[in-house]
């Protein structure tokens, strides 16, 4: 059985690990053609062979930087010269970096603003016109439940994911007139690279309940295809979310500093 995207194209960023992989899994699974796009061709290779011949979709491959500020209008014009209409955009690409903020190196903060924010705002600029002519079409944006409060040791991050989060459900309703649907994936702890490139690695063994990637991807495109304008996967995670709202902020902030300072200052 076909799903809500059968026959039509979906654009995937970060589509080489983690929920990107599941999300253009479980597209391809419902005869959803694909574009994806990832920094390693390599991988993106495989992923296309892999979902090509399972499913009998088609397949097109864009390597790109979204650190790069000109890569979304690369991206874009790319999708124009295949005479690709995007039904279905996913803003999946994001990363994180662990630690003290002093510490961390600078282009790695900005670079994370770039693709987290400033890349997700630029393709949702560049393919959302096109779907509010055609009056329908659906914007996927992965989020986090770090979106809900202040993370010291991953501040930056945290504060991408609350834009990405605030962004989407603004934009819902804006769309949601011409038939446009916009969804806030917001999972948490998620079974994927993500912790070993943020240098999280050593956290994550004491971290509880991590989902699949599979398991968010379907949650993420359940919601969107039901109109929602944003889902937390997992229950745990959305009572945690929700519950902090009932004391004080600065309470949840310390609470979250004491989870997440690095060993090391933990012994100093």
């Amino acid at each position: 059985m076909g799903g809500p995207w059968a026959g039509k194209w979906a654009l995937v960023t970060g589509a080489s690990a983690g929920i990107g992989v599941a999300v253009a899994r479980e597209l391809a699974t419902g005869g959803a053609n694909l574009v994806l796009t990832a920094r390693r061709q390599e991988r993106l290779e495989q992923l296309a062979r892999e979902l090509s011949a399972a499913h009998k979709v088609r397949v097109e491959l864009f390597a790109a930087d979204l650190a790069q500020t000109e890569a979304p209008q690369q991206i874009f014009a790319f999708t124009q010269a295949k005479k690709v209409d995007v039904d279905l955009l996913v803003n999946n690409a994001g990363f994180g970096a662990y630690g003290a903020f002093a510490e961390v190196e600078t282009q790695r903060l900005l670079d994370m603003v770039q693709v987290n924010c400033s890349a997700v705002v630029h393709l949702t600029r560049l393919y959302l016109p096109q779907m509010l002519k055609r009056r329908r079409g659906d914007v996927l944006i992965v989020a986090s439940t770090a979106s809900f409060q202040a993370v010291p040791f991953i501040s930056t991050y945290a504060a991408t994911k609350a834009f990405d989060l605030l962004f989407a459900e603004g934009l819902a309703e804006e769309v949601r007139p011409y038939g446009v649907r916009v969804c806030a994936l917001c999972p948490g702890s998620t079974e994927s690279e993500f912790h070993e490139v943020a240098g999280q690695a050593g956290l994550v063994a004491a971290m509880k309940n991590r989902e699949t990637a599979e398991k968010v991807a379907r949650v993420g495109l359940q919601a969107l295809a039901a109109g929602k304008s944003y889902v937390i996967s997992g229950t745990g995670n959305y009572l945690g979310a929700h519950a902090q709202r009932l004391v004080p902020r600065r309470f949840v902030t310390r609470i979250a500093a004491k989870m997440f300072r690095p060993l090391a200052a933990k012994l100093a």
